[in-house]
């Protein structure tokens, strides 16, 4: 096969949970274009965001780097000036690169600024400003509020797929590789979609499980604060007919994205899906995302569907902790490019090829704060989190700690970090973390994340390496200090 293509696949708001392959206990999700994709290829089982929150989670996905690396670590903040998104690397590789759909990365607003990015090819470029260019005042008041009976082709979700279908076909005619991400806004709200989706989830109702019950007692206060005032549940169901009508919908619309390529390039194209982050609908007392760690946010669903004849194992289930900072390395692999050493994440091609990920596999996440533009969901809250194995922690640097035994306890609802019990498991994982910290050069790094209640002993104290910025292929190599020439190592000690 000569060089593969790429069609990357992304929605908002659409977590593991609200996906029938990944939910099979739960029956009407409506999912069956994903469930099929997931049939033909490999379904990553725990696949993590970087972050549970809309640019951040976009900024991790597209450039391979943690998101305050990277520079994007709250809505309304684009990544760095030197930082290079996967649109720029396969261009430079000799690909074709359309990207059509919701973008948030350029640091303006929700809606971005109808301006395609270095990269891309302007053609196909379709973020939420040119949809808005493309709709009368009154559509734009209908679409924000969901007023009104709204057919297939006034959706941003069926326009992204008429794009996406007319660079199929057209890519098809050249022999030229490409790279095609189409990017959903749906399932988010204001989730419109048409008429008889809505009419055919009218009575549905979504099983959150016994998270809803969690009295936070035990839990960080900026838990708490968020989940004040909300009603009592009377059982582990939501309600939100309107949600779940459009996340089948965006099924529907991802299949002809499938569809598209099946027609056109079937024997040389994998396909990638997935999502930026989840929805708490509930659980913990909590709504929507923000400055948390449960699974219902940080765990979305990703597939990967390898060219027709390619997949030697049709259906198989990967487990064990896969991130977002992992596509665009493996993406780079199979395209026979080299991975540069900046990337956070680490190719996946090998398990694609049949390998199994190594048994103590970790996957760091983040959260800063949910926006620059404004403080809701408790402002500026600096969080970083790692699972590995069976178990996750969570390091609230301006609050209380979380450990969390996910086989034994899946819904969180039982936080053991003062659990002498999980004591060595529970510092294992912060050394963990903290070695993770140095090794991405995280900005936020400092002993007040080590200086927690519950751990007696502390390695490190104040100060450290300095870390240079590895290679990126692109920018300039950092220079040392001291010297004014290229580092010999780019971990050095004292201050190089």
């Amino acid at each position: 096969m000569a060089r593969p293509n790429f069609v990357l696949i992304m929605t908002d708001t659409q977590g593991a949970n609200v996906v029938g392959c990944y939910n099979r206990a739960q029956a009407g999700l409506g999912t069956d274009r994903i469930d099929r994709l997931a049939a033909e290829g490999v379904r990553f089982e725990r696949a993590y965001t970087s972050c549970p929150l809309c640019t951040p989670a976009r900024g991790g996905l597209f450039t391979g780097l943690t998101p305050s690396v990277n520079g994007a670590h709250s809505n309304n903040l684009a990544p760095g000036w030197n930082i290079r998104h996967l649109g720029e690397h396969f261009r430079a590789a000799g690909y074709r690169t359309a990207y059509t759909g919701k973008w948030h990365l350029d640091g303006l607003d929700y809606f971005d600024s109808g301006v395609c990015p270095p990269g891309w090819e302007d053609a196909y470029w379709y973020d939420g400003r040119r949809y808005l260019d493309d709709l009368t005042d009154e559509e734009i008041h209908q679409w924000r509020h969901n007023l009104g009976d709204h057919p297939a082709g006034f959706t941003w979700a069926h326009r992204l797929g008429d794009r996406a279908e007319r660079f199929l076909a057209e890519a098809a005619r050249v022999d030229e590789p490409f790279l095609l991400v189409v990017s959903y806004d749906e399932p988010h709200g204001p989730s419109v979609c048409p008429p008889e989706y809505v009419e055919r989830f009218a009575d549905f109702r979504f099983r959150v499980g016994p998270g809803v019950f969690d009295d936070l007692a035990d839990k960080p206060a900026h838990h708490r604060e968020w989940a004040a005032g909300r009603k009592t549940p009377t059982d582990e169901y939501v309600d939100h007919a309107q949600y779940f009508a459009c996340n089948s919908f965006v099924d529907d619309e991802i299949g002809r994205v499938i569809d598209a390529v099946n027609r056109y390039a079937p024997d040389d194209t994998y396909i990638l899906y997935t999502s930026d982050h989840g929805d708490q609908f509930g659980a913990h007392g909590m709504g929507g995302k923000g400055p948390v760690m449960y699974e219902e946010t940080t765990r979305v669903p990703f597939i990967v569907r390898p060219p027709r004849g390619a997949n030697a194992q049709p259906g198989r289930v990967v487990d064990g902790p896969v991130s977002h900072l992992d596509v665009l390395p493996t993406m780079l692999e199979l395209a026979g490019q080299p991975v540069p050493p900046v990337y956070h994440g680490q190719s996946l091609a090998g398990v694609l090829a049949g390998g199994d990920l190594p048994a103590e596999r970790a996957v760091l996440m983040e959260f800063t704060r949910f926006s620059i533009n404004h403080d809701g969901w408790g402002g500026y809250q600096p969080i970083r989190a790692l699972v590995r194995g069976r178990f996750k922690l969570v390091v609230n640097l301006l609050d209380s700690d979380e450990l969390y035994d996910l086989q034994a306890d899946p819904h969180e609802l039982a936080n053991r970090i003062a659990d002498p019990a999980l004591a060595a498991q529970r510092d294992a994982l912060h050394d963990a973390l903290l070695a993770e910290m140095d090794r991405i050069r995280d900005p936020f790094r400092g002993p007040a994340w080590e200086r927690r209640p519950w751990r007696v002993d502390r390695k490190q104290g104040w100060g450290g390496l300095y870390r240079h910025r590895p290679d990126d292929g692109f920018s300039p190599a950092t220079l040392a200090y001291s010297t004014g020439k290229p580092p010999e190592s780019w971990v050095m000690p004292g201050n190089s």
